[in-house]
């Protein structure tokens, strides 16, 4: 591009801007996008429309508040959780159909993305009111770029299910679904939960399976872990404590033993040694099962599944 085409473009993009933010902001709903740590992530539009809208609708008004006054803006805030959600949204869309301009932000990040928005504004579009995104920072996406896995496919899990036979469950039927080692599969987990999430990865797709867990995303404090399931498991657990809110990312299926077959050279499957105890002891399937989960030092319900899933390959 010559010197001349170059300047061309910087004065146009120049006035743009100018333009922009001259105009009165639109009456919509507008989903601002926050900083998920560092304050200087916010956008020079989103910094424009919070200052601009009627009111701005706050996950956590608290938290918000730090927000606003770290950069100076005094736009009411209201509520907008998990527990008012749907209240509150036909609350703020009749104020929208009124000609209102309403921003939504959550805590941190991308509102609707694992967080409060995604109600608020399927019920915007119904109405017939404009729904505007305002891009920003997001932990999901800044974790997968700087992984070093495949970024052209990925999905997006959002938090594993707090309880542990319903996480293994989650985590198994993600194994059964992968099929293809190019996608990128993300989840997100908290700092009290992550070591036991880790534990069930390692037991649905096998201790060497390659993860990455980034940690405390555009902090001070910012890291990322990557290796095997095993070896990040094995540092989390030799720290004091974990802190700060976990990305964890992992691509394509197992690349090691999984919970069928995770054992050393030599020993038998799970379902091998129940069908062994059933046969040579005259056990029970439920009573071989037992004394097999007891050996392993795994749980009943995840030795009934594993046996489960061995005798459906079997038919």
């Amino acid at each position: 591009m010559s010197e001349t085409a170059g300047q061309q473009v910087s004065e146009s993009a120049s006035q743009q801007v100018s333009t922009s933010a001259d105009k009165p902001l639109a009456p919509g709903l507008y989903l601002v996008a926050t900083p998920i740590g560092n304050l200087e992530d916010i956008t020079l539009r989103a910094l424009r429309v919070l200052r601009s809208v009627d009111r701005i609708a706050c996950e956590d008004t608290r938290q918000t508040a730090k927000l606003l006054g770290h950069f100076g803006i005094r736009t009411p805030t209201v509520s907008y959780h998990l527990h008012n959600e749907n209240a509150r949204a036909s609350e703020l869309i009749e104020t929208l159909r009124a000609g209102g301009r309403i921003a939504v932000v959550s805590d941190a990040g991308m509102p609707g993305i694992a967080d409060p928005g995604a109600t608020i504004a399927a019920e915007a579009i119904a109405a017939g009111i404009d729904v505007f995104p305002i891009p920003g920072a997001n932990a999901a996406l800044s974790a997968l770029i700087a992984s070093g896995l495949p970024s052209e496919h990925f999905s997006f899990h959002g938090f594993l299910p707090a309880k542990e036979g319903q996480r293994r469950s989650a985590l198994e039927t993600l194994r059964a679904a992968m099929t293809e080692a190019t996608t990128t599969h993300i989840v997100y987990e908290t700092p009290h939960r992550v070591i036991d999430a880790l534990a069930d990865v390692v037991v649905v797709f096998g201790p060497e399976q390659r993860i990455v867990l980034a940690r405390e995303l555009t902090k001070l404090h910012e890291e990322f872990l990557r290796g095997t399931a095993s070896e990040v498991l094995a540092e989390l657990r030799s720290r004091p404590s974990v802190r700060g809110e976990m990305v964890l990312l992992f691509a394509g299926g197992p690349t090691g033993e999984t919970a069928d077959n995770q054992t050393p050279a030599g020993q038998p499957t799970l379902a091998k040694e129940v069908a062994a105890l059933m046969i040579g002891e005259k056990l029970s399937e439920m009573d071989a099962l037992k004394r097999v989960a007891k050996t392993r030092g795994i749980g009943k319900s995840e030795a009934y599944r594993e046996w489960q899933r061995s005798q459906t390959r079997r038919r």
